[in-house]
């Protein structure tokens, strides 16, 4: 195995944002198992250390791979470009209106204490979350579009944050 290979050679993956989890989720299994630090305890120290960081590397690449904002993050890395830079925050202003819409609703949805609100709202913003995550496969894959890619990553960023609150909300109603 090679240290430089990217993620996606790793996984002998195409490095295309719209991959197939299926095909990621078995080549994660068999690495696992043939470098997992169990199969080297009988081995020299340094064939025990080589098998813990290999372990460490596949485990670090499938989380970057498996999750679609932090997939869109490495892609763009790979390009030389950072999408969560702190100095960027542009954002369509369409979406800027429609994120405060939700945040009220969220807060509407707890002061009411309404499951059936959070319950709609949650499809709502999963919804949207699959049209941004097939807009940036898009912007990656096809349009080679970056700096819409970088946009649209911040945005799958902003919804996994809204719809971890509304998990709160749910928790929050329920005690």
């Amino acid at each position: 195995m090679d240290f430089s290979q990217t993620h996606f050679e790793l996984f002998g993956l195409p490095a295309t944002y719209a991959l197939d989890r299926a095909k990621l989720d078995a080549a994660y299994r068999e690495l696992q198992n043939t470098v997992h630090p169990d199969r080297f305890a009988a081995q020299p120290e340094a064939e025990q250390r080589v098998a813990m960081q290999w372990a460490a590397r596949v485990n670090e690449a499938y989380q970057a791979l498996k999750h679609p904002v932090n997939r869109g993050v490495y892609l763009l890395h790979l390009q030389g470009i950072d999408a969560l830079d702190a100095s960027n925050t542009k954002m369509a202003p369409a979406f800027l209106m429609q994120q405060m819409e939700w945040r009220e609703a969220i807060d509407e949805a707890r002061k009411s204490g309404s499951v059936a609100a959070l319950d709609a709202l949650s499809d709502d913003l999963r919804a949207a979350h699959r049209r941004i995550e097939a807009h940036l496969a898009e912007r990656l894959d096809i349009a080679h579009d970056f700096e819409a890619a970088s946009e649209a990553v911040r945005q799958l960023r902003f919804m996994d944050k809204l719809i971890a609150e509304i998990g709160d909300v749910y928790e929050e109603l329920e005690s």
